[in-house]
């Protein structure tokens, strides 16, 4: 329960940081197409550090729950391999790291199909 708080919160921190210095420090520096790329990684890091706080405090109500805690990982991978490519790619315009942000985008799937699930069975 407090470890998907303390990652959902420690991800909300570091969205709103990315997001200003995306706002302020990239605007000169990268063109439209790759600010918007970086912008779409903020905004899913930020409704995915949303996602972790809301399991934490589902894990509060329920007993300890594999598809909950699932989920929470998933999500916190998520994070990593969609908004973390995207980053990457804005920076430094490799294409090819476009390739790992679907791997992302199916962990925050699946992340959220697990969330459908243990609400279904368990609240």
């Amino acid at each position: 329960m407090k470890t998907f708080i303390i990652i959902g919160a420690i991800n909300a921190f570091i969205a709103v940081a990315l997001g200003a210095f995306g706002a302020h420090g990239l605007k000169d520096r990268l063109d439209a197409y790759y600010l918007d790329i970086w912008k779409t990684g903020v905004t899913y890091q930020m409704f995915h550090a949303t996602g972790l706080l809301v399991i934490g405090i589902l894990l509060g109500k329920v007993p300890a729950n594999a598809l909950f805690t699932w989920s929470g990982w998933l999500m916190t991978a998520g994070i990593i391999l969609f908004s973390g490519s995207l980053y990457v790619l804005s920076l430094t315009k490799v294409g090819v790291l476009g390739a790992i942000t679907p791997l992302g985008g199916v962990c925050f799937l699946a992340a959220w199909v697990l969330i459908m699930i243990g609400a279904v069975k368990y609240l």
